[in-house]
């Protein structure tokens, strides 16, 4: 787990978790936030004090994603930043956006993947060209430009890439090595392949079910292994780095290392490390967020 001053998990149950975003910034007027938010992950847990949550900033009110709204108006919500604080890279910044579907335009449990990249990218003697797909807000994207790397960044929203774009001028990276690219990722991959284009490393968070900006359907247990195969050309199985993280119930660690493994190298004869992703609170009580596979371990 990853000390990262910006977040902190509050607490979690009874399907939802309370989050503290941000810090208080003086001259800046920002945040922070304490967000009350669904969280599937949560249900059939007890929370351990009913007096935090009622110092929420805002509450997301719905049964699912997309299907809700935010309690009070965002509108009277002071701006937040979120400062990664990441030890092997130049500062960089994330603007918090509360969406309809109740997200936030930032997954923390990532911080530590942050970390990992920007330390991958800072060791390879020249700067590294990374490919990044399903590459949401910028994390992963900026944590491997300040740190001296180049990333084509793909996503199928484009709104998605508005506000990577957003987070890479935000933090100062007006002239950074990135191109953004509103595209399937599948498509996209299989395009490089015929131009002969080739990474030096690969970024991959993909979600269970999507669509592409033409509608193009992404089903994970189908799409993933071909992705990787392709990611493999792209690479010529010979990666400086992998990362593979995932959220699919009934794809745990040894079946994410074997997509991995079988994907971009062609075989089991390379493992990568497997690790399951979490956020803690004070207390150490874990909220399980995923899984991720790294090259090298």
């Amino acid at each position: 787990m990853s000390t990262w001053p910006d977040y902190e998990l509050l607490d979690f149950g009874d399907g939802r978790k309370l989050e503290r975003f941000g810090q208080w910034r003086e001259f800046g007027r920002c945040g922070p936030w304490v967000l009350d938010r669904p969280c599937p992950a949560a249900t059939g847990k007890r929370r351990a004090s009913a007096t935090t949550w009622r110092d929420a900033t805002g509450r997301y009110v719905g049964d699912r994603a997309a299907a809700g709204h935010w309690e009070p108006d965002i509108a009277t919500w002071l701006p937040a930043v979120l400062y990664p604080s990441l030890s092997s890279s130049v500062p960089w910044q994330m603007l918090l956006d509360p969406l309809p579907s109740g997200q936030i335009g930032v997954f923390p449990e990532q911080h530590a993947n942050w970390e990992w990249l920007a330390r991958q990218t800072a060791r390879c003697a020249t700067p590294p060209k990374v490919f990044n797909l399903f590459a949401y807000t910028g994390g992963s994207t900026l944590a491997v430009v300040a740190a001296g790397g180049s990333v084509t960044h793909v996503d199928a929203s484009k709104s998605g890439v508005s506000r990577a774009r957003g987070n890479a001028e935000l933090s100062g990276f007006y002239e950074c090595p990135v191109r953004w690219i509103v595209e399937d990722a599948l498509k996209f991959a299989r395009r490089e392949v015929r131009r002969g284009e080739r990474y030096d490393a690969v970024i991959l968070d993909p979600p269970t079910y999507g669509q592409g900006p033409k509608g193009e359907e992404w089903i994970i247990k189908r799409d993933l292994l071909p992705l990787l195969e392709l990611c493999g050309e792209l690479t010529e199985r010979r990666p400086k780095f992998v990362l593979l993280t995932c959220h699919t119930p009934g794809i745990g660690p040894a079946e994410l290392s074997a997509y991995l493994s079988e994907g971009v190298f062609g075989s089991c004869s390379q493992p990568p490390r497997t690790l399951e992703l979490s956020l803690s609170t004070a207390d150490g009580r874990r909220l399980p967020s995923g899984v991720a596979a790294r090259w090298p371990g």
